[in-house]
């Protein structure tokens, strides 16, 4: 069975144009060594199977059996990317490969890329299928609901093992750095040797596109600096951002934000995130435009959506540049506490801003976000960070993919809503404390029945995501938040 299983998966490698049949044998010892095998019988027979990560597990599964491996998740991973790198070319070829496509459309361009990085298995579908995803229409129009299933869990030793381990190791020095291409992996780093990434230059500055092994939307990618420096929003943001969206025009590209509570999880290594989706806050409507003193040519606007978004459209990047850069700094120093915002508290600064860039209908967008990260003694998780009556569903950093209105929700959700669902059945009542309250609200305000009841649940969580981003939101959406957002922008 490992012979045929081993032929099937070198089969699959050549239908997906990641080798040609010359590389059969070649590809083939590779592999057998990976394996340690030192002896071979061609298969009589050959599979049907043709799924990759049905195959890539068939083989790790053996090569646990035989002792070549420990049953932990870490070392799996790593035999499954190495045996994926068999198949993949240098990354100066698949970088010449990705010109080549360029120059003819940078769609063919992304769409080779993203295919590789689904057959090299660096992309897992299969677990990506695990999500539970859906969308649903709110006040201020689309939001789109993930349970994220996709990372594996960690069994107890593999946690006991990362803890145990020597914290010196500083190579690579993060998840984003360069360096991880082609990395085998470690306990608590990630393996990469199936891993590739392609040089693309912003503003000037050396900068590498990959995709998110752990996709939440179509074609995720991240796009990172070749310098391992923390993020910082600044003029040369803007510029880099609006810089991929000229050569990528069919990409939207956003930056987290740069300070802790407001700002992303990886705050130390500078970098975007890009790719081909239209998210809820893309299409979200106009609340009411303004005019920006000496750029007589935008077409400004703020949004009618939970968080605080100023969007500017013009046909010449350099103007939303300029643009940009005056906001951002006049929100860096602003304050306006009869709205709770500070700009800084003991010289610890509190303002800064989200921006999204895209090119749509033959103009550049840039939509900023404002953030604020300041805590108080009633919200010390943050004033403009989800209040503690929705933590029960989420409780992290509202980052740049939630800003736009992509929840990406904890997996504990699954078991709990299931439960929750049962209950209102009154099948059950075992529901999880933290969501009994919000339980007894929909049961007593509702006929709930075996048709319904995942719609109504599915509707509850939505709203109690855009409640979320309605915590986030600098200015809220009612008069007295409308009338503190213009203050701000007379300010301008």
């Amino acid at each position: 069975m490992i012979e045929q299983t081993l032929e099937r998966l070198i089969d699959r490698a050549i239908e997906q144009a990641m080798i040609t049949e010359r590389d059969r044998i070649y590809t083939r010892n590779q592999i057998l060594s990976l394996l340690k095998y030192e002896t071979y019988q061609e298969p009589e027979t050959s599979l049907t199977e043709s799924a990759i990560p049905v195959l890539l597990n068939a083989l790790t599964d053996d090569a646990v059996a035989r002792g070549v491996i420990e049953d932990q998740l870490d070392l799996r991973e790593q035999l499954d990317s190495q045996i994926m790198n068999v198949f993949l070319s240098k990354p100066t070829e698949i970088n010449a490969q990705f010109s080549l496509y360029y120059q003819e459309d940078p769609k063919k361009a992304t769409d080779y890329f993203y295919q590789l990085s689904q057959d090299s298995h660096y992309i897992q579908t299969e677990r990506i299928a695990k999500n539970i995803q859906y969308d649903a229409m709110t006040d201020y129009g689309k939001v789109d609901i993930t349970i994220n299933l996709s990372k594996p869990e960690k069994d107890p030793a593999q946690i006991k093992r990362e803890r145990a381990m020597k914290q010196d190791v500083n190579y690579p020095k993060c998840l984003l750095c360069k360096e991880n291409e082609g990395y085998a992996g470690r306990t608590g780093h990630p393996a990469r040797s199936n891993h590739r990434v392609i040089d693309v230059e912003l503003d000037k500055e050396r900068w590498f596109f990959q995709y998110s092994p752990y996709v939440y939307y179509n074609e995720h990618s991240i796009v990172f600096c070749s310098e391992h420096r923390p993020m910082e929003i600044k003029r040369d943001s803007f510029s880099r951002l609006l810089d991929f969206v000229e050569q990528f025009p069919h990409y939207f590209i956003g930056s987290n934000a740069d300070l802790p509570i407001v700002g992303g999880s990886i705050l130390s290594h500078d970098h975007y995130q890009a790719g081909r989706y239209t998210f809820g806050m893309t299409e979200a409507k106009t609340a009411f435009t303004f005019n920006l003193n000496g750029f007589d040519t935008i077409d400004a606007s703020v949004l009618h959506w939970p968080m605080s978004v100023i969007r500017l459209k013009d046909t010449d990047k350099d103007t939303l540049i300029d643009a940009g850069e005056v906001i951002l700094s006049n929100w860096r120093r602003y304050s306006d506490p009869s709205a709770d915002i500070l700009a800084e508290t003991d010289g610890t600064p509190h303002n800064t801003i989200t921006p999204i860039a895209r090119f749509r209908d033959g103009l550049y967008e840039l939509d900023l976000v404002l953030r604020n990260n300041r805590t108080t003694d009633e919200h010390p998780d943050g004033l403009f960070h989800p209040h503690q009556d929705v933590h029960h569903i989420k409780k992290e950093n509202i980052g740049l993919i939630e800003v736009m209105g992509l929840a990406v929700l904890p997996p504990r959700l699954k078991q709990e809503l299931d439960e929750m669902k049962t209950y209102l059945l009154d099948q059950s009542t075992d529901v999880a404390d933290y969501h009994r309250a919000w339980a007894d609200h929909l049961k007593t305000s509702q006929t709930i029945t075996t048709a319904n009841v995942d719609n109504v649940v599915e509707d509850a969580l939505a709203k109690k995501f855009v409640r979320v981003l309605e915590d986030s939101g600098v200015y809220k959406s009612n008069s007295t938040g409308r009338d503190a957002f213009k203050r701000f922008l007379n300010a301008l």
